[in-house]
Formats: structure tokens, sequence, C-alpha cells
């Protein structure tokens, strides 16, 4: 059985994920002034995300322009001032950055280890089962219990639809983490069961991220 606690107390060791931003083709390196170790930066921000994050970098490739933005926020760790100026192939790293993690993140961290992951079988849309999908949009997954072989899903690929069961262990639906409409790769999570014997593990630990995770500014 997996011990939540000490996964949780892992990630407080570590509380963050470092991010590499490589250049995205080749051209002529900017970094922007005052840009250094410690500098910190935002993400996209705005209703719709229309405004970019901190400004990265310039790539100059035969006069025109690529601005590279921050995809989340952070603090820089380490940035390639030694090619200021020059001429970059694409795939070189320019900046790193650590993004320190959110009590969502958190959570969705330590779900993805401590429930049973359904994974895509093939990159298809998916969608519930009519009767699952009502009761989700009414009372929220966890009102939805499954069993190894009930089926629950529709996969639509190639303007076909076919059925899909579940495999794996019994529980209930605790995370989903797909969207209606949108292609889920392969191997890509759909939903986290939580057996009935681990609920209320589960539950205290959700308690306690939200009681003590301090989130950084």
């Amino acid at each position: 059985m997996l011990d939540i606690s000490a996964v949780l107390e892992k990630i407080k060791a570590s509380p963050y994920k470092e991010l590499t931003i490589t250049s995205p083709h080749t051209g002529v390196l900017t970094l922007p002034e005052g840009l250094a170790p410690g500098t910190q930066l935002h993400g996209p921000m705005g209703t719709w995300k229309e405004k970019p994050g901190s400004l990265l970098a310039t790539l100059d490739r035969e006069r025109n322009e690529k601005n590279i933005h921050c995809p989340e926020k952070g603090e820089v760790v380490w940035l390639n001032t030694e090619l200021q100026g020059s001429f970059v192939e694409a795939g070189v790293e320019l900046v790193r950055y650590r993004h320190f993690l959110s009590k969502e993140e958190v959570l969705e961290q330590i779900l993805k280890q401590a429930l049973h992951l359904y994974l895509a079988p093939e990159r298809a849309k998916y969608y519930f089962v009519p009767a699952v999908d009502i009761k989700i949009k009414v009372s929220g997954p966890k009102a939805v219990s499954v069993r190894d072989g009930e089926e629950i899903f529709i996969m639509s690929r190639m303007k076909r639809e076919a059925p899909l069961r579940y495999s794996g262990p019994e529980g209930v639906i605790y995370a989903v983490y797909f969207n209606h409409n949108q292609n889920v790769d392969t191997g890509q999570a759909l939903i986290g069961v939580c057996p009935p014997d681990l609920i209320t593990q589960v539950e205290d630990v959700v308690t306690r991220v939200q009681m003590e995770w301090k989130e950084r500014e």
C-alpha cells in the first residue's frame, strides 16, 4: 500500500519542478535586460490567458523576431548568457527555472500515485456513457462506482465510436483527467479510481494538504 504521508513529505523536501526553455528554431539570441538567477517570473494571465507570461528570450531570424515567454510562474535558476547576441541552433537550452507547486498540483501528484489510473488505450476523444455522464454532472465523479468490465466510456476516433470497458479494481471515480471534445494521447490517464478501503486515507491527505501547504507568491 502506498505511504501517502511519505509521498507528501518527499514533495515538501523539493516543492517545485524544474523546467527548461529551449530555442524553438534558429536565430540570434537576445536575453531581456535584468533577467538573472532569482528573477521572479509570471505565467500567462487574463481570463483566457491571452496575456503572455514573462519574456525570457527573443530570437531574430532574418529580421523576424520571435519572443519566447514563460509558460508558468516561477523563479529563474540559470540562463545561457554566454550566447547573448550569438546565432543559436534549434533545441539549445536558453533558460532553466523552478515552478513552485500549488496545492492543486501537489494533490494531483499524490492522487496519481494513490489512485488506480485507467489509461487511454489509443489517441482518441473520450466520453462517458450517458448514464455515467448525467450522474457526474449532477453529483460529481465521486458519486460513480465502477467495476472491472463495466462499460463506462465511449471512444471516438476517425468518426467512429466504440464502447470501452473499464479494467481495474472496484472503486469510486475520484478524479477525471480528460475533457470532452479534446483528443487524449495514448497512455494518458482518463480517470483515477479509489478503492473503498483507501477513501478515508485519501480524504485525510487532501485535507492535510489544503491546511498545511504554503504556496509561494
